[in-house]
């Protein structure tokens, strides 16, 4: 019998043991003991003795996969911690999710996620099937395809939905002013989502206008790319009539940090902070602070979010009301403010873990609460049916007060 030694967190030992498993485990049970999870000793004899049972006595032994079992083993290790947004990635859903956050990939085009318990939209992203469906930030999704999603991880219902263009997904949903399910049945396609749109409007017609003074913004999301088409626009936009600014965060997911720290970095003065990353008892707190070149820090600003504004959008929206008292116009954002990290792993598979929380400058947190608007206007079903948009406009009426 050999005892492995090594001083490395339990996860890596668990790999190191289904590596050489299959010359090893006929010498005898292996107990071993994780030298590095205090405060009690983790003994993975338990977990030896289950798979040897299911190895010795499953009624089909031609479906014993050993690959699978592993990344099950990773997985379910993974779904203790009850975190929606700490997943492990198979070297496939790995590719995947690199191809999400680089804003091409092909699918329906909707972020996803778990919020109070009930898998719903976060958001569907511009131009996409999701958004010509009708889909909207909030909507409960109750089944994919006849299956229920009451027990499938944010990855499981991810792979039910995304799929080879031109085909067809149903998707069972409910939301909060219908009487029952609505069945909605999508056409998968190609999804390149652009990282924003701007153009000027005319702050004496409140119409679209070459000449007018207010930049309207619609940043969709914090991409690699964004912060490269962000350039170009503020240098069009500095080079307008321009003299106020709105900044459109509604339906934007998130993506980047340091894509929100940079374009944060044109409203704000050099160091001012722009969000803290908190650690808990486990070290010190680290301020990301603005560095840019400050453009529009003196431009008169209102910002707009609803319930598909997560992540690195509330970082931006809340920098800019806690450092510049920007106005918030809309609803209450999602409340995805914890840190993720994506650690790769040597076959190609992936741990996105969650390693701390954002704050505020002003230390306010916001997973689970996201951010309360300052004038909060909602759009009703009608508002939908009619093209109106009394968020926009009310952003349109308040920036004319502002000087």
């Amino acid at each position: 019998m050999s005892v492995l030694k090594k001083k490395i967190s339990s996860f890596f030992i668990i790999i190191s043991f289904f590596v050489v498993f299959g010359l090893g485990f006929w010498l005898g049970k292996i107990q071993v003991v994780c030298q590095t999870c205090p405060p009690e000793e983790v003994n993975f004899s338990l977990f030896w003795e289950a798979w040897d049972e299911i190895d010795k006595t499953y009624v089909n032994p031609e479906a014993l996969d050993t690959q699978k079992m592993i990344y099950g083993a990773i997985r379910g290790m993974v779904n203790s911690l009850k975190d929606p947004y700490t997943v492990f990635f198979d070297p496939k859903n790995a590719k995947t999710f690199l191809e999400d956050v680089n804003g091409h990939f092909e699918g329906v085009g909707m972020e996803v996620g778990i919020k109070d318990g009930q898998f719903q939209v976060i958001s569907p992203l511009e131009g996409t099937p999701a958004q010509r469906a009708g889909l909207r930030p909030g909507d409960k999704i109750i089944k994919i395809n006849d299956i229920l999603t009451n027990d499938l991880s944010v990855e499981e219902a991810v792979n039910l939905i995304r799929g080879p263009k031109g085909t067809e997904v149903t998707l069972s949903i409910m939301r909060n002013d219908w009487q029952s399910s609505k069945d909605i049945k999508i056409k998968r396609a190609v999804i390149d989502v652009p990282s924003l749109t701007w153009r000027l409007i005319s702050s004496k017609s409140d119409e679209p206008s070459e000449d007018g003074d207010i930049a309207y913004i619609n940043l969709y999301q914090f991409s690699k790319k964004a912060d490269s088409d962000f350039r170009k626009a503020a240098i069009d936009i500095l080079n307008s009539p321009a003299e106020k600014i709105i900044l459109d965060l509604r339906n934007n997911p998130g993506g980047y940090l340091e894509i929100a720290q940079d374009i944060a970095g044109w409203f704000l003065k050099k160091g001012q902070t722009v969000v803290i990353e908190n650690f808990g008892k486990k070290q010190e707190e680290k301020v990301y602070k603005s560095k840019g070149n400050a453009q529009f820090s003196d431009y008169p600003l209102v910002v707009l979010i609803n319930q598909g504004s997560a992540s690195a959008s509330e970082i931006l929206a809340a920098a800019l009301r806690d450092n510049r008292n920007i106005r918030l116009i809309g609803e209450t954002s999602f409340g995805k403010g914890c840190v993720q990290e994506l650690k790769n792993l040597k076959d190609g598979s992936s741990l996105k873990i969650t390693v701390a929380n954002w704050l505020t400058p002003k230390k306010e947190l916001i997973t689970d609460k996201g951010l309360k608007p300052d004038i909060e206007v909602s759009i009703s079903e009608e508002d939908y049916r009619e093209g109106r948009d009394p968020q926009l406009d009310n952003a349109i009426e308040t920036i004319k007060g502002i000087k």
